[in-house]
């Protein structure tokens, strides 16, 4: 939810619905995890696993994404309640890691795999680089985004990548790019006439990434590669009005990247041109 600018003291009524919706929220989400991800999983006693060399690093930017917006949002909440701003943005820019801590707690009891040092690192990099906009520009200038477009190697994993369009979205990382759209124009001085809505975006993401190795693709005839993107993109926070319901749409749509045409690079196939990329 955007910021509401109004509120000028702490609203407690406000700050204890966060506080207790947070707490059930966060109860709930533990115990469905639990249950959900790790009921039938082999336990084990608890330890790390480096995977830092798996699936080109992209699983890390995806932690780096979902830590900086719940991040995000955490500040802009304590705001809405009126908390002081530099606490807001403190103590609201721990929700990432808080958030996602549990996750390395569960994986580093299971037997496959364990607690990951590089995604505790990237949780903390993504809530970071939220909390240090928040300090130096009261606002965010660079924005992580997602987009995903469906890929033909779900199918050959399915039971990894996903089966179904919303597993894929969140397991296939073939089909996933992680932008950083930089608003151009909150850099420059308020006189000059670049647009400020037309943002600049690099993207990052993979292909040909069945396995988590490179050894295991190598194995299956796959060449894992890395792919690396220049597009526009829409700064949505510049089109806010004064509809509640319209800022808090764009607030939520601001996380994605929105389809644009653009530039990919990648060694295998050189410079590519994308009319329209998702």
């Amino acid at each position: 939810m955007p910021p509401d600018t109004t509120v000028t003291e702490v609203n407690r009524s406000r700050l204890y619905l966060l506080s207790g919706g947070f707490a059930a929220g966060y109860s709930a989400m533990l115990i469905s995890l639990n249950k959900a991800w790790y009921a039938e999983q082999e336990r084990t006693d608890f330890h790390f696993f480096n995977d830092n060399s798996q699936w080109k690093q992209v699983d890390k930017v995806g932690h780096f994404w979902g830590a900086f917006h719940q991040s995000r949002a955490g500040i802009d909440l304590l705001r809405w309640a009126g908390v002081p701003d530099k606490k807001a943005i403190l103590y609201g820019g721990l929700t990432g890691i808080i958030l996602q801590t549990p996750i390395e707690i569960f994986d580093g009891y299971q037997a496959d795999y364990g607690a990951s040092v590089g995604d505790i690192i990237a949780n903390t990099v993504g809530s970071a680089a939220v909390v240090a906009q928040e300090l130096a520009w009261q606002e965010v200038r660079i924005m992580p985004k997602y987009s995903f477009h469906t890929t033909r190697f779900a199918d050959v994993r399915p039971n990894v990548l996903g089966s179904t369009l919303s597993e894929q979205a969140l397991k296939d990382y073939n089909g996933q790019t992680y932008w950083l759209s930089v608003n151009v124009g909150d850099f420059l001085k308020e006189e000059n006439k670049y647009p400020k809505w037309l943002s600049i975006a690099v993207g990052y993401g993979a292909e040909e990434i069945v396995y988590n190795s490179s050894s295991g693709n190598r194995a299956a005839g796959f060449d894992a590669h890395r792919q690396f993107y220049l597009s526009p993109d829409l700064n949505l926070m510049h089109f806010k009005g004064n509809s509640k319901v319209w800022n808090t749409a764009l607030y939520v749509l601001s996380i994605i990247k929105i389809p644009a045409p653009a530039l990919e690079y990648n060694r295998k196939d050189g410079f590519k041109v994308h009319p329209l990329y998702f």
